[in-house]
């Protein structure tokens, strides 16, 4: 998701995407200890993605201050 598109949902919604993102990523992780992963990216690139969704729920959080 694109940080535009992350900004144009309620802080309910990203929480809801974190939470999801973060079960794939451990589904992942689990895959590639096992050896049954074949796209390594798919781990750097869903990191980055919850990164992103917190780094703006944060944001809105400042802001709404």
């Amino acid at each position: 998701m694109k940080a535009k598109e992350i900004r144009n949902l309620s802080a309910e919604e990203i929480k809801t995407k974190i939470n999801d993102s973060r079960e794939e990523l451990m589904k992942l992780r689990f895959q590639q200890v096992t050896g049954q992963l074949t796209d390594t990216s798919r781990l750097r690139s869903l990191r980055r993605e919850v990164a992103r969704m917190e780094t703006i729920l944060a944001e809105s959080a400042r802001a709404a201050k």
